[in-house]
């Protein structure tokens, strides 16, 4: 027996019934958005109606804030090679970046080779070589020690014309341990009353040397060696960052 099958009549109606319950819906839905933006504007204007210098100072604020958080980055690039001291090296880059500088790495091994294998064996991967560490702004060039590290720093004539640069210019720069002697002093970088690591046949390579464990000499600071090294990285980033900031990054360290 064939089935049922609604009419013609039934089908439009049930259509039609639809169509309205859609259109309903959807000028419900629109008168709601409506309202709901509309309020939302009211909102925005009467608060900034009613506090538009308010809010411009804040912006203001907002922006100056921003744009000196941004300048007060500084950049410090440590340069390292086969037998640098590595505490030193590690308390000078990880002390550096707590107060908040951007500290580049580089290598001065021939043919940009990265990875140096430090005085005690430790390998460090360099994050640049010192070829593309040249034609670079630094704020601060930070020379850890070791031996024979530091004589391989000393035979890296981009890293003594970056450092030529940095004296020219009134930037920082800074030395550690045997640093100050066989780089530094050989190259005419530091003058009287610097301090370095203790040993015969390096501090006779200085001019009237001291026994201070840190010396801040203008734009040039001076250290003895890895025991001093937590002392000497503080010390740097009080002269980029201020002694308030030295300061409590000192007491967070326990130094």
């Amino acid at each position: 027996e064939p089935q049922h099958q609604p009419n013609d009549l039934t089908t439009n109606h049930r259509k039609s019934t639809t169509m309205k319950t859609l259109m309903a819906l959807t000028l419900l839905i629109g008168r709601s958005s409506a309202f709901t933006t509309n309020r939302a504007l009211r909102v925005v204007s009467l608060s900034s109606s009613s506090s538009s210098s308010r809010f411009h100072s804040n912006f203001s604020s907002s922006s100056t804030t921003l744009s000196m958080s941004s300048s007060a980055v500084k950049r410090v690039l440590v340069p390292i090679a086969d037998d640098s001291e590595e505490i030193e090296t590690t308390c000078i880059t990880d002390t550096l970046t707590r107060f908040g500088a951007e500290v580049v790495v580089a290598s001065v091994k021939p043919g940009g080779e990265l990875v140096c294998k430090m005085s005690r064996g430790v390998k460090i991967m360099a994050d640049i070589s010192i070829d593309d560490a040249t034609g670079q702004d630094w704020d601060l060039v930070a020379l850890p020690g070791g031996m024979p590290g530091a004589e391989h720093l000393r035979d890296s004539a981009p890293l003594i014309s970056i450092l030529e640069k940095q004296k020219a210019s009134g930037k920082l720069y800074a030395a550690i341990c045997a640093a100050p002697a066989i780089v530094l002093a050989s190259k005419g970088l530091i003058g009287e009353g610097a301090t370095g690591y203790p040993a015969a046949g390096l501090l006779e390579k200085m001019s009237s040397p001291v026994d201070d464990d840190v010396v801040v000499q203008g734009n040039v600071v001076t250290s003895k060696g890895p025991g001093t090294a937590i002392k000497f990285a503080i010390a740097l980033g009080e002269q980029l960052y201020g002694a308030e900031k030295a300061k409590a990054i000192a007491d967070e360290m326990l130094a």
